[in-house]
Formats: C-alpha cells, sequence, structure tokens
C-alpha cells in the first residue's frame, strides 16, 4: 500500500474576505478538518501550505489576519510549506524533495481554491510522478469573470477543474472516498 501524504494548501482566513466573490462548497473547510483527522488517526505525513501573497493590498499578505490559516487547521504538520505562487512544488522547503526523502509515492490534495492553487499542484504532482488523489468536496471555488465580463460560477469551474484533472492528472474523489482509501 502506497504512504498518502496529504496537501492541504492555503486555507486561509483571507478567503473569507468578500472581495473574492461568491463562492462555492461552504463546507469545503470542515471537510479538510475530517481530512485531516482521519490522517493523523492513521498516523499519515499531513503537509499544511500557505500563500503569503505579494500583491499590494492581498488578504493573504504576510502581516495581515488573512494571512492565518483558518482555525479548523488546527494540527501540527510533518511540513509547513510557504509560497508566493500557485503551486506548492514551486517553495521552500522543497515538497518534491521532502517527499522523495520520506518516500511518499502518493498525494491528497485538498484546499482553496480549487482551481488556482490546488489544480496547478495537482498538476504537478501527478507530472512528478504521484498517485494524487484529489478531493473535490474539500475544495472551494470563487465565482469569476470571463473574458467578455460574463461571470462563471463557481460550480462550473469545479467541474472543469475535475475534468481537466481525472485520469491524466488525478482521481478525483470525494472527501468520504478519501477518507475510505487514504
Amino acid at each position: 500500500m502506497l504512504r498518502r501524504a496529504l496537501i492541504v494548501v492555503d486555507v486561509q482566513q483571507g478567503f473569507e474576505d468578500p472581495s473574492w466573490g461568491r463562492r462555492d462548497e461552504a463546507e469545503a473547510e470542515a471537510n479538510v478538518a475530517a481530512l485531516l483527522a482521519g490522517w493523523r488517526e492513521r498516523g499519515h505525513p499531513i503537509v499544511i501550505v500557505r500563500h503569503d501573497s505579494t500583491q499590494q493590498g492581498s488578504p493573504l499578505a504576510p502581516g495581515q489576519a488573512g494571512n492565518d490559516l483558518h482555525p479548523l487547521i488546527d494540527t501540527m504538520p510533518d511540513l509547513f510549506v510557504t509560497k508566493t505562487v500557485n503551486s506548492a512544488f514551486y517553495r521552500e522547503p522543497g515538497l518534491h524533495g521532502w517527499l522523495q526523502r520520506e518516500s511518499i509515492e502518493a498525494v491528497a490534495i485538498c484546499g482553496i481554491t480549487t482551481n488556482h492553487c490546488c489544480e496547478p499542484t495537482a498538476r504537478m504532482a501527478g507530472n512528478l510522478g504521484y498517485d494524487v488523489q484529489f478531493v473535490l468536496g474539500a475544495t472551494a471555488a470563487f465565482d469569476r469573470a470571463d473574458l467578455d465580463g460574463e461571470v462563471i460560477d463557481a460550480e462550473l469551474i469545479k467541474r472543469v477543474t475535475a475534468a481537466n484533472l481525472q485520469g491524466e492528472f488525478a482521481d478525483v474523489v470525494t472527501t468520504v472516498q478519501a477518507l475510505e482509501h487514504p
């Protein structure tokens, strides 16, 4: 059986800021908390990732309350990664190197946002050869405007992300499935 690390991406208080707009998956943080509890119970490794925005005025910037992790993220990780870009594989400490040193060949990815930081992290993990579970119900997306200014709802964005990842980069699973088959 593969040893699977849980990678929790950017579950931060700044995503509660109304400037992000309407979001889906009101239970995303609770689902992440359930995954954390399940991983800890089994003694599986946990990686927590925090986005330290470099954009002026961002609620995710260091020193802002929004940079803090959501209160439901209340466990000590085996690895804590900070990043300033979308993929958790592009910052220090090096996630890929740590996973290799720990002989971890499989990951489960959850967090915020579905399409901005979770999807790129899953794509990179798949490209690096990891067995990837993408825990869709433990992610959250926001409505986005397309190039014509028309709103694409968060639920559609999440469906497209799942379709983009399934089979090629990851196995898209529910929170229950991830807990049943870590």
